[in-house]
């Protein structure tokens, strides 16, 4: 079984570089225009165009994971939290709202034109930090309209690979994300320290976009086969197909989908809200230093990969599907339960691991539709599950910031710290942790002001999905009665997070 499953695999990486060789080995490739006045780039398809577009995106966003926290200080003096809360809320809201509807025009118009769309306005908030932090975080709550990135970018993977490459090629995009967020909030961080350079950082993060904006243009050829977007020219676009909550009527027409579609509301939507505000509570409330959460990120982001690939492997071939997304369960109650009560820094880190490990769940979710839906269901069953998601980020961030907002917690820093004392002296920031700690001890002591009430009521949630998850057979199909179209995609997850770690709070969740 074990040398099966390694022979699959070398199968599938073979198959994945293969199409990149493919279109290299074409003669003379010219620069093509096609009928939207899009150039349609080089060379064939691949799955390595989608990575390129995708790690640039969140590489410049993990650069602003330091002066967006700076940033939120100056906008929100006052009740942060919620207000950030309210900022993510709202992005999530409009994605969710919006993404059906532009993957139907990408159906119709091709991939490449929204693909450029979707990076521009999700990127488009970049620049105007130097300008204003208010008028920046306005930015990033309207850019939720066009913040699908990833949804367009797994569509042009499933129109360049074949039904069994496609689970494979999907974890390359995700992986892909991880990486991107390795060491670029480290870098943002070291960039801003050094003589006050949050404007380096920015112009960096702005030219990175530029740069990912023009590798879409020249270089990344349509995915959709323009046979199949002249048959779709002036066709009308049914409302089925745009309306957001289509999918969540159909989850309560079958009761084994129902329940799962609940233990994926249930289980993601503390971790929307968890990731949301996660290393502003680790940088203001529980006192690391600006390097400690670059480092954190970057923990998090390589334990994660390793969980989704060596753990997620290992795990499934013990214990099997259901057992495998008990344990991920089981994994997030813990790391919410400890970020709850304890604020010592140790614990911080153990959580972090433990957080890592919970993104095993939803690869887990994936991989039992796979096995009980078949193939031509597939795409209505990941799409009901991509909805459930898609609420939980406009809910998470919302309910989290309110709930940090009722229970008194604030982002006072210690006497005598300046606004951005952090950024220029992060040693004297590491000698008044210790101070910052005690004063978060005693407010654990408060429970008017418990500072990690948000992340204990989590863990509620998360509780009944694990209860949920007992119900749950290895064997039952899904969607008996559906039948979907024969030429719809096997759609994947529409965020970064649906496989892979969740964006930073600087970041949009496209």
């Amino acid at each position: 079984m074990d040398k099966l499953r390694k022979n699959r695999t070398l199968k599938k990486l073979r198959l994945f570089f293969s199409s990149s060789r493919r279109s290299k080995k074409l003669k003379s490739p010219e620069c093509r225009s096609d009928s939207c006045g899009v150039l349609e780039g080089y060379g064939k398809p691949s799955v390595a165009h989608a990575t390129v577009v995708i790690f640039l995106e969140f590489f410049s966003w993990g650069l602003l994971t330091s002066p967006t926290i700076q940033a939120l200080k100056v906008a929100f003096p006052t009740g942060t939290f919620l207000k950030n809360g309210i900022v993510q809320g709202i992005k999530g809201i409009l994605s969710f709202l919006s993404a059906p509807l532009i993957g139907a025009l990408s159906d119709t118009w091709g991939r490449k034109s929204f693909l450029l769309l979707s990076v521009f306005f999700t990127c488009a908030p970049i620049p105007i930090l130097l300008l204003s932090p208010t008028a920046y975080f306005v930015t990033v709550a309207l850019s939720g309209i066009f913040s699908v990135t990833f949804s367009i970018a797994f569509a042009y993977v499933a129109d360049c690979t074949v039904e069994k490459e496609r689970s494979f090629s999907y974890g390359v995009v995700s992986a892909t994300f991880a990486a991107s967020l390795v060491i670029s909030p480290a870098l943002g961080t070291w960039l801003e320290q050094y003589d006050k350079g949050e404007a380096r950082v920015v112009l960096l993060a702005t030219l990175i976009t530029v740069l990912n904006l023009c590798f879409i243009v020249f270089f990344v050829p349509e995915s959709l086969q323009e046979a199949s977007r002249k048959a779709s020219w002036g066709s009308a676009i049914s409302w089925e197909k745009a309306d957001p909550f289509s999918s969540l009527r159909k989850a309560s027409t079958d009761v084994r989908l129902l329940r799962l579609s609940l233990m994926v509301f249930l289980s993601y939507l503390p971790e929307a809200g968890q990731y949301s505000c996660f290393f502003l509570y680790l940088k203001q409330v529980v006192g690391f230093s600006l390097n400690e959460v670059a480092s954190f990120i970057a923990v998090l982001c390589v334990s994660s990969v390793l969980a989704q690939t060596v753990g997620l492997s290992f795990l499934m071939m013990i214990f099997g599907y259901k057992l495998t997304i008990m344990v991920g369960l089981l994994f997030q109650a813990c790391q919410l339960f400890i970020y709850g009560i304890w604020t010592a820094k140790w614990l911080m880190w153990t959580a972090g691991i433990l957080a890592s490990l919970s993104t095993i769940t939803y690869p887990a979710i994936s991989a039992l539709v796979s096995r009980n839906a078949k193939p031509e269901q597939q795409g209505v069953v990941l799409g009901i599950l991509t909805g459930m998601r898609g609420l939980c980020n406009g809910l998470g961030p919302a309910i989290f910031g309110l709930i940090f907002y009722l229970s008194h917690v604030t982002l006072s820093d210690p006497p005598g710290a300046s606004e951005f004392e952090g950024l220029t002296l992060p040693s004297t920031t590491q000698q008044q942790s210790p101070a910052s700690n005690k004063t978060l001890l005693h407010a654990v002591l408060d429970p008017p002001k418990f500072a990690g009430l948000p992340f204990l009521i989590g863990v509620v949630p998360v509780l009944l999905a694990l209860l949920i998850a007992l119900c749950i057979s290895e064997k039952d199909p899904f969607l008996k009665p559906y039948h979907s179209s024969s030429r719809s995609h096997s759609p994947a997850p529409s965020s970064p997070s649906e496989s892979s770690p969740r964006v930073p709070l600087t970041s949009n969740s496209s």
